[in-house]
């Protein structure tokens, strides 16, 4: 497994699991979490991606 496909795991695993617990704080944590990995993968890559 390559580091973008490591930080791609990272992100999506946060991302589902905010979508599983009712707390507000942890959620945005979380979410905060797989977006600075998105943000590492975008550096990586040298472009911008959607996932």
């Amino acid at each position: 497994m390559n580091t973008i496909q490591y930080l791609e795991d990272q992100a999506a695993r946060a991302e589902r699991l905010a979508k599983r617990i009712t707390d507000a704080l942890t959620i945005e944590r979380l979410l905060a979490f797989a977006g600075e990995r998105r943000r590492e993968i975008e550096i990586i890559a040298g472009s911008p991606r959607r996932a």
